[in-house]
Formats: C-alpha cells, sequence, structure tokens
C-alpha cells in the first residue's frame, strides 16, 4: 500500500530517535555501574553498524553527570565493516563468518575458566598477546583457591562419563586425563593449582584412586585458548565490555574497537580442538582446557551447535568453574539477561 512521504520521513526519524534511544540505554547502564537489561535479539548488520556509528556521532552525553564516559569517549568508534588486518594486532585474524560446525570428537572435554586474577580485582580488560607467556595478572590468593576448588567439580564429570561410557556413540574412557589451557598466567596457573586440588584434596584424591584415573601433570599451553583480544578497549575498565557484547549478538563478525570478532574466535577454538583431538586419536581420554569467560563461552554455545554463537555473553561462567563441553543446544546452563562483569569477577 501507498504510504505518503511526509509519513515515511516521520517514521524514518522515529525508527533513529528510537535506535539512538536503545544504544544510549546501553552504553549509560554500562558506564553509570547499572545492570545492561535484557538480551538483544536478531542479526543484522545494519543494525549493529547503527548501534555503533551512532555511539560517535550523535551521542556526546554530559561528562560531568556521567564522569565513567570521560574515558569512553577517548576511544573512537569505527564502522563495522572488516579489515583484512587487525589495526591493533597484525596476528589477530580477521573473519567474515562462523566456521562449520564441529565435526564428532574422540574425546571427553571441559571447560575450566581461570580463578580470580589481578586484573579482576582492578576491574580492566586484560587482552594484550605480549601477556602470553609472562607473569602478569596472574591469581589472587582467592583465585588459588578457586582453582584448587575445581578439582572436586573436575573429578564428579569425570565420573559421571565414565558410568555412562556405555553408549556406541560415546568413547570407551581410557582414565586418562589431559590439562591445556592459555599461555595467558591466571590461565595456567589456575590449572596448576586444580591438578594441585586432585591430588591435595583427600576426598577427591580418594575417588580418583577408585576410579583408576591418571592425573598427567604435564600442562600443554596452546595460543589457541588464549584470551579474546579486544583492541583499544584492552585495559579499560570492564563496563566498556558493553560496547561489544550486545553488538556480538547482532553480528558475529564485527570488529568494532579492533575487537576479535565472535567468528574468530569461534574459527580458532574449531581449528585448536581439532588439533588437540588427533593429538589424541584413540579417542577416550578425558581433556581439560583452561581458558577465559569469553573464550570458554564462545567455546561451549559452538560446540553446542547453536544457531546465534553471537549469545555467547548470556552463558557466563564464574572464576573456577567447570562445566563439560556438551554438543546439543539441551546441554547449555538456563541463559541469562546480559549483564555487566563486576570488579574481581
Amino acid at each position: 500500500f501507498f504510504i505518503p512521504w511526509r509519513w515515511r520521513r516521520r517514521l524514518l526519524s522515529l525508527t533513529k530517535i528510537f535506535m539512538k534511544s536503545i544504544l544510549t540505554a546501553f552504553v549509560i547502564s554500562a558506564t553509570a555501574g547499572r545492570p545492561i537489561c535484557g538480551a538483544v535479539a536478531g542479526s543484522r548488520r545494519r543494525v549493529a553498524n547503527a548501534f555503533v556509528s551512532s555511539a560517535q556521532r550523535q551521542h556526546q552525553p554530559n561528562t560531568a553527570q556521567f564522569p565513567r564516559f570521560t574515558a569512553a569517549l577517548a576511544v573512537s568508534t569505527p564502522s563495522l565493516a572488516s579489515t583484512s588486518t587487525n589495526a591493533q594486532d597484525p596476528t589477530v585474524a580477521i573473519v567474515d563468518e562462523i566456521p562449520l560446525a564441529l565435526p564428532p570428537l574422540k574425546n571427553y572435554y571441559y571447560l575450566l575458566r581461570h580463578g580470580q586474577s589481578t586484573a579482576n580485582v582492578a576491574g580492566i580488560i586484560s587482552s594484550a598477546r605480549s601477556l602470553a607467556g609472562s607473569t602478569k595478572h596472574g591469581l589472587t590468593l582467592l583465585g588459588m583457591q578457586q582453582g584448587r576448588d575445581s578439582a572436586a567439580s573436575l573429578v564428579d564429570m569425570v565420573a559421571e562419563d565414565i558410568n555412562n561410557n556405555n553408549d556406541d556413540d560415546t568413547p570407551k574412557s581410557t582414565k586418562q586425563i589431559y590439562f591445556y589451557s592459555s599461555p595467558f598466567a591466571r590461565a595456567k596457573e589456575t590449572a596448576e593449582e586444580c591438578i594441585k586440588g586432585i591430588s591435595g584434596n583427600p576426598e577427591v584424591a580418594r575417588k580418583v584412586e577408585v576410579l583408576g584415573l591418571t592425573v598427567n601433570e604435564s600442562i600443554f599451553l596452546d595460543d589457541g585458548l588464549m584470551e579474546r583480544f579486544f583492541g583499544r578497549l584492552d585495559g579499560k575498565e570492564l563496563a566498556t565490555y558493553a560496547y561489544v557484547w550486545p553488538v556480538d549478538i547482532f553480528e558475529p563478525t564485527h570488529t568494532a574497537f579492533d575487537v576479535e570478532s565472535v567468528a574468530a574466535v569461534s574459527t580458532r577454538i574449531r581449528s585448536t580442538l581439532l588439533d588437540i583431538d588427533s593429538q589424541h586419536g584413540d579417542g577416550g581420554n578425558h581433556i581439560v582446557l583452561t581458558s577465559h569467560a569469553d573464550v570458554l563461552q564462545i567455546t561451549q554455545v559452538y560446540a553446542a551447535g547453536i544457531e546465534n554463537v553471537g549469545k555467547f555473553s548470556q552463558y557466563r561462567f564464574g572464576n573456577g568453574e567447570v562445566r563439560r563441553m556438551g554438543r546439543k543446544v539441551d546441554s547449555l546452563p538456563e541463559a541469562a539477561p546480559l549483564q555487566p562483569p563486576r570488579r574481581g569477577e
């Protein structure tokens, strides 16, 4: 049906106002320290572009009223259009689509997030590739305890998998446990603490003995498990995640602020999993992947085959939390509304 031109102009104007209001709600919620409400549905590049580009072009908030805007506005907001090279780190891949579904794997996988780190306590994003192999942003005393405490949950999951090992589609357990870790200090130290927790907790140690498990104490460091790179937001306060996570839901390939896209993380995780699985080609091993929140959340939803991997932030890992890597959507925990991380987490 025909819409008069003046009505179309009014409709367009109202649409722009609506989109700006949504963006303002996201940004103000994050910078003022209030929860980001709800989850955003859909996946349209033009909508995601409107979110990000509007932040710089249209919204210049009163920094006296919202002082935490000051640092955020120092970071310019680019278009979501991808380039061939990440401007902040050329080693970070630019990927234009989510990879093919993960094929069946021969081994059991468990996802372990690092314990509380000094970066968590400082309330800053810590993703620079230069942290690989360094001791910076390692675990706090609480983080070490969280790593040790994760041992009990891990062994319980391994026991369940061994007891349910009657399915023809499930590889027969070798009762061997292997640890792979991000080369970042907080992840490596968590793997170390988890191993200590297996042998140092009498109850867990007895269960390991009864089950006949062998824990291989050597930790394999794998760059494919590194933290998601946050580009120009690296080192910024945690509230700036609000510039990325909502847009991830709309467009998993976006690289706003030179962040590593969800598609890029999914791609390297796929390659990493296939490589690790091939190294344990006989199958049936229990492999622990120690990594970071965004990486593990993306891993679990990608492995489960969720339709929109960009919704990974609705399945938040806690510090020192371990989960089984399921291969079906119903293996995921219940989705939670998108929330900003709190200092210390």
